[in-house]
């Protein structure tokens, strides 16, 4: 990671975007065993992840906010677990629903694409600051 304040949305955006991206894997991975028998479909957490970071600085605004979650990128991980171990609806015990995970893995999609734009576009402001 860049150590700057200039880079610290920068930053906690690749947190997210690293997130996002193993969310993007589990998805398929729980796609591809939808017929595997006592399959249990795997999630990644990281929204409440980075919300607790937030919430745990001592700031009063968003940019002071990231700048205290900064300090410490190595707390900001996604969580991946297995979601209802213990539930299945399917005679084989897989508890895989290919059309919610069709609809995960389109929502994902378009919020990889969203944080990827995002910094994309700041770089683009520092190369344009630097011109």
């Amino acid at each position: 990671m860049i150590n700057s304040n200039a880079f610290d949305y920068i930053n906690v955006a690749t947190k997210a975007l690293d997130a996002s991206y193993l969310r993007e894997t589990v998805i398929a991975n729980n796609i591809a065993n939808v017929d595997t028998p006592t399959y249990k479909r795997q999630d990644v957490e990281f929204q409440s992840v980075l919300e607790n970071a937030i919430d745990s600085t001592k700031y009063k605004n968003l940019t002071e906010a990231v700048r205290g979650v900064n300090t410490n990128l190595d707390g900001l991980d996604a969580i991946q677990y297995t979601d209802a171990n213990n539930y299945s609806y399917r005679i084989d015990k897989n508890n895989v629903d290919i059309d919610t995970e069709n609809v995960e893995l389109a929502s994902e999609q378009l919020r990889y694409q969203a944080l990827s734009n995002s910094v994309t576009q700041d770089f683009n402001n520092f190369r344009a600051v630097i011109k």
